[in-house]
């Protein structure tokens, strides 16, 4: 079995910034953490100074990279191209996310990411179906003529990946029926509320039912007011929900973010990137929908100068919340990695660095 190790003066496991470590793993799992003046007895790589090792960062949210989107056409090998795209930055699981798309689109999605899946395309943990259920005043950058009312049979077509991996779907609570969102919980799948203007008692029905996350909080969805909380204060004042949260400094003024991580914390506000098809690329500009997006000042806007996903990577990400979003260096590593994995129910496999769990490490450079 070939062993290698690494040796970082700070080490996040998962739970604490520890200093001075080696980490040495052995067919693909971690085999020991030892202190930093030990030999391991196999090649060791030593870190820079600035440098953190930590567990594998997981993105819920990813629309695209490499140059493609998932929506040009769900198959093996625009998924490939994204985890690759986003393993450069850090990114060691993410869910490739499909906008607003057709039933038949949905189906070849779902059969993609299993394929995916079965052949271990490294980073592909499952996929995230982001309407196309959602509420036409809050589309943002899903076409409305893509939006549909939910059948009956749609249960079955957004839970057919099953326990092969994971499956997220962000719907409209106000927008699907009376035990739609209970008969997709209880097919194994995670339920997030966005691109919606619910109110607070939609989103306590929907929570009842086992709705459990917030899709890019604050962003194409009802707002806190003072006499009708909505989504934003349904996901802050609700301890049951965790809900993701672009730190690009565009999505969500820094004050926003300041005040939702001082009410949700580090383990039920996560970082996601919703990033598009120019991270990891050299492309400035791609088509959605017949639309051309492109990055205008870090921000991915249309010929409108709308925001239209992002320009994001989850290093940037974790390194954003740290400086500016009232994280701690440590807190925001935990925002993209325990705690996507515990909202994904991956806490007894991702998340952490332990001896015996997969050796998906990943290298922050906070300098």
């Amino acid at each position: 079995m070939r062993r290698q190790a690494w040796r970082a003066a700070r080490l996040f496991d998962g739970e604490r910034m520890l200093a001075d470590r080696v980490v040495v793993a052995g067919g693909g799992c971690v085999t020991a953490i030892l202190p930093a003046d030990t030999e391991p007895g196999c090649a060791i790589e030593d870190l820079p100074d600035d440098a953190v090792l930590a567990p594998g960062l997981i993105d819920i949210q990813v629309n695209g990279g490499g140059g493609v989107m998932l929506n040009d056409g769900p198959n093996v090998e625009r998924i490939v191209a994204i985890c690759e795209a986003h393993a450069r930055f850090g990114t060691r699981h993410l869910l490739p996310t499909l906008i607003s798309a057709s039933r038949a689109e949905i189906a070849q999605a779902i059969a993609a990411t299993r394929d995916a899946l079965a052949q271990g395309v490294p980073g592909c943990i499952g996929l995230h179906i982001e309407g196309p259920f959602i509420n036409p005043e809050r589309h943002g950058a899903h076409p409305v003529a893509n939006l549909l009312r939910p059948e009956p049979e749609d249960v079955a077509l957004l839970s057919a990946l099953g326990p092969t991996g994971v499956t997220l779907v962000t719907l409209a609570p106000e927008c699907v029926p009376e035990g739609f969102i209970r008969a997709l919980v209880q097919r194994g799948v995670r339920v997030c509320a966005g691109h919606s203007v619910a109110s607070y008692e939609q989103m306590a029905r929907a929570q009842a039912e086992g709705l459990s996350g917030v899709t890019h909080l604050f962003n194409a969805m009802s707002q806190l007011g003072s006499r009708e909380p909505g989504i934003v204060g349904a996901a802050l004042a609700n301890e049951g929900l965790a809900a993701g949260l672009i730190a690009d400094g565009h999505h969500v003024a820094w004050p926003s973010i300041r005040a939702a991580f001082k009410a949700m914390g580090p383990r039920r506000l996560m970082l996601v990137t919703d990033a598009m098809a120019t991270i990891g690329s050299p492309r400035e500009a791609f088509e959605l929908f017949g639309e051309t997006i492109h990055v205008e000042g870090g921000r991915l806007v249309n010929a409108e100068g709308r925001l239209a996903g992002a320009h994001l990577d989850m290093s940037s990400a974790v390194l954003n919340m740290a400086r500016h979003g009232g994280a701690s260096l440590e807190q925001a590593l935990a925002m993209a990695t325990v705690t996507p994995a515990a909202f994904l129910g991956l806490s007894e496999s991702h998340g952490r660095i332990a001896v015996g769990r997969q050796a998906a490490l990943s290298i922050l450079r906070s300098g």
